[in-house]
């Protein structure tokens, strides 16, 4: 019914044209006494013609309607001027689309080639100033061997390894656009992911006296290591950095449907109520931010999109001066690990 509105609508012209043109012979017939059974029957004919004409071209028109509607489902893939033009008018929109589809396919090459180049700037970028950060590991192990392990000492050890952890970052955010070229789904321990992340910051919490809670799971979970291995990362990264004293605990429960949720608890300074419906915006640093002048905005932002292409979950949940509790949706747990 829809299509027929819009094919009355579009050919009312021609409709009003055909009946006018109609009108004007049997009013001439009319005026010149031609008999009536001969005018009779030269109308019956014109409105036969005009219902198989009619039916005819109504039927071509939802065929081309329903083939412009398929082109639209394909538009990101298929060039313009592909369906062959019946009218100027159609020819015309054509050539219009064909000089806007080769301009947007000349902006989109330029961005890739823009963000190919910025690719390859920020990955030379990181891999050449790994060198002096090396260097320094170096020069700040040697000095602890030489003169002790003071509180200077200590907090260049945790500035450094926070400098690691921010090229890492960068990287992270560069590549995010293409992560799912460099994804490999297969099940993996929990266990073993989280010790990982553990290892990795557990100078951070030897440097800042904070205890660890963390009881094994024994649960494998499908998912890619590296990019879960970011996320477990970054929200420890978050936990030690608002965490001045207490301590930190990661549990991992199962609900009714095998769902596993990894949490990671904190007792830090936590999130305003106004602040936690935006903290997976890229930039948002909230009251939190502005107030210890630590936060990037980047790194919940990050743990968002990774975990969004995982196909994972997560939420916060916090309260100021209390904590703060991540949680983690990893999916289901298969009938071979219980």
């Amino acid at each position: 019914m829809k299509t027929a509105g819009y094919y009355l609508k579009e050919h009312w012209r021609g409709i009003v044209g055909y009946f006018g043109a109609a009108a004007i012979i049997l009013i001439v017939g009319l005026l010149y006494e031609v008999r009536m059974e001969a005018m009779s029957y030269a109308v019956f004919l014109s409105v036969i013609w005009l219902i198989l004409w009619g039916s005819a071209n109504f039927v071509r028109y939802v065929r081309r309607s329903r083939e412009r509607e398929e082109m639209l489902k394909n538009i990101s893939f298929l060039r313009p001027g592909a369906q062959n033009a019946d009218t100027l008018a159609e020819e015309q929109y054509q050539k219009m689309l064909s000089v806007l589809w080769d301009q947007k396919m000349e902006k989109e090459s330029d961005a890739a080639i823009a963000r190919q180049e910025s690719v390859d700037y920020y990955s030379l970028w990181a891999h050449q100033i790994k060198t002096p950060l090396a260097a320094m590991r170096l020069l700040l192990q040697e000095e602890g061997q030489e003169h002790g392990s003071d509180s200077f000492l200590k907090e260049m050890d945790k500035e450094l390894f926070r400098t690691e952890q921010y090229v890492e970052m960068v990287m992270t955010y560069v590549r995010i656009g293409d992560i799912s070229k460099d994804l490999v789904l297969q099940w993996y321990s929990l266990d073993k992911l989280i010790k990982q992340a553990l290892r990795k910051y557990s100078r951070l919490f030897i440097l800042q006296k904070l205890k660890l809670n963390y009881q094994e799971s024994d649960r494998i979970v499908l998912t890619d290591e590296k990019w879960l291995s970011f996320i477990l990362e970054q929200l420890l990264s978050n936990a030690l950095k608002y965490t001045k004293e207490g301590e930190i605990s990661i549990r991992v429960s199962e609900g009714k449907e095998h769902e596993l949720t990894l949490m990671i608890q904190d007792t830090g300074i936590g999130i305003y109520a106004e602040d936690l419906p935006r903290v997976f915006e890229r930039g948002f640093t909230g009251y939190t931010g502005r107030e210890h002048k630590k936060s990037t905005g980047i790194g919940l932002y990050l743990c968002k999109q990774v975990a969004d292409k995982l196909g994972h979950s997560i939420w916060i949940e916090s309260e100021p001066g209390v904590g703060t509790t991540v949680f983690l949706g990893l999916g289901r747990v298969p009938v071979q690990a219980e």
